[in-house]
Parts: C-alpha cells; sequence; structure tokens
C-alpha cells in the first residue's frame, strides 16, 4: 500500500528524518514513537507530499508519491493533524463534508453520498448533534473529535494520525482507537499514528517505529520494539515492563 524508502528530509542543511524505511500493509495500524524533537511530526507530513524528501522515494500502490496530483493522494490519504484551528467560520458539517473534496464534492455541490458520509462519521465520533455548531467555537477536544470525523468521512486507504488523543479525555481516547481499528479491519485501510502513550501504542498497533534523531531505532511489535534496553537508549529513562492483565500487552511503567 504505502512503501517508504530510505527517505532523506533535511530542514536548513539538518537531517530531520534520515535514512528511514518502512511498509505500511492493508488493515495495519503503526505507531510512531519517539521524544520530542525524534522527527515523527516530519515524517508522517511526507507520507503525503506536504513536507518534501531530498532523497529516497515513498510510493503509494507503486506509483511514486511526486507523480501523484494533490487530488489523487487526497483520494487515498487523510490526515488528522495536531493544529485544526480554522481562519474563517464554519460549521463542523461543512468542515466534515470539506473532506469530501477529492472526491468531487465542493461547497454547496454535496451529494447524498457526500451528506450521508459526514453525518455517519460525525455520528461515530459522538458529534451527530454539533453538526450546525462554528468549529473555532468547540473546546480543543470537540475540534480534535471533528477532524477525525472528517478524516472518516474521506473513506481514504490510508489515515496518518499526529496525536490525534492529545486533547481527549479517557473515554473519547478508547473511542478513538476503536475507530481507527474498525475502519482498517473493515475496509483493509491502514494508519500511521504519533503517540507519547507507550501503553496506548502497545493496546492498539501491531507495529511500533521507534524514532531518535530521525533515524528508526527499533522496529517490530510493541512486545520486540519496547524493552527496557530500546527504552533507555530513546528515552534516557528507565522503566518496568510487566504483562497487562486485562489486554495480555506489555505494559510500560517509568521508574522514578
Amino acid at each position: 500500500m504505502l512503501d517508504v524508502k530510505n527517505i532523506l528530509v533535511c530542514f536548513n542543511d539538518r537531517k530531520v528524518i534520515d535514512a528511514v524505511s518502512f511498509r505500511l500493509a492493508p488493515s495495519e495500524i503503526v505507531a510512531l514513537l519517539g521524544p520530542n524533537g525524534a522527527g515523527k511530526t516530519t515524517l508522517i507530513r511526507s507520507l503525503n507530499g506536504t513536507v518534501p524528501i531530498q532523497s529516497g522515494e515513498i510510493d503509494l500502490d507503486g506509483s511514486p508519491m511526486n507523480k501523484l496530483s494533490r487530488r489523487e493522494i487526497a483520494r487515498n490519504i487523510a490526515v488528522v493533524a495536531q493544529e485544526n484551528e480554522t481562519k474563517f467560520p464554519i460549521t463542523v458539517k461543512e468542515f466534515v463534508l470539506a473532506g469530501r473534496f477529492a472526491r468531487g464534492a465542493a461547497f454547496g455541490w454535496e451529494t447524498p453520498e457526500d451528506v450521508a458520509a459526514a453525518e455517519r462519521a460525525l455520528n461515530q465520533c459522538d458529534l451527530g448533534a454539533f453538526g450546525g455548531r462554528i468549529m473555532n467555537e468547540l473546546s480543543g477536544g470537540e475540534r480534535q473529535r471533528v477532524v477525525l470525523a472528517r478524516a472518516l468521512a474521506a473513506e481514504t486507504r490510508v489515515l496518518l494520525l499526529d496525536e490525534p488523543t492529545a486533547n481527549l479525555d479517557l473515554a473519547h481516547q478508547a473511542l478513538m482507537f476503536k475507530l481507527v481499528r474498525e475502519r482498517c479491519g473493515e475496509s483493509g485501510a491502514a494508519a500511521v499514528v504519533i503517540t507519547h502513550d507507550l501503553n496506548l501504542a502497545a493496546g492498539f498497533a501491531d507495529r511500533i517505529l521507534l524514532l531518535k534523531d530521525g533515524k528508526i531505532v527499533a522496529t517490530g511489535t510493541p512486545r520486540n520494539v519496547l524493552t527496557g534496553e530500546n527504552l533507555q537508549k530513546v528515552y534516557n529513562v528507565q522503566v518496568m515492563l510487566d504483562e497487562n492483565p486485562a489486554s495480555g500487552k506489555v505494559r510500560v511503567t517509568t521508574v522514578f
């Protein structure tokens, strides 16, 4: 689906992403972990062509990303970004409908299919009563859920999520990952998710990429990547590892 081959991203001659390679398969959820400044957001922005790469290649279904139009990329890849402020008054429903533009929709020209997809996504994100609200009047957590609803309404094959739970309460964090897992499982979509919560990553991700200084330090299943040695190397902290008694997944506790 998405094939990242030895990519390099530089800002002012500084290597922000350095020789990163990985493949994203259908129905797979990959978590990007690493300290602040590791290059996680830059990497995820490069995956939809927002940030240009200096060398290497990113292929979508075998086609080089730099050969695809913005509409072709948007039809296949949706982004849930940290920054979700809007520059002008727009309702929640209009914002979510705008995610359908790559399928031919535009303000005032929405098809019944577009409206149905938007309303379905709003209901999934616990926002069924929010359609007429103005985006900039919402709380940070509410806006974050609207951004996810827009990505779900777009019905793309790849979801890129940059700290999607940063402003969410515990219940909506669980809802967020439930919806992403369902979308990937039911439609064969795939997701790349940035999070700072190691235990969330252990619980929902099929695979983890652990980054430091723009390079992949470790990649594999949560149990194989979330080791004391790897976390000491990347975060410079000691941890205690055991098994979550409810899920059987690896559990990480920082030792202070």
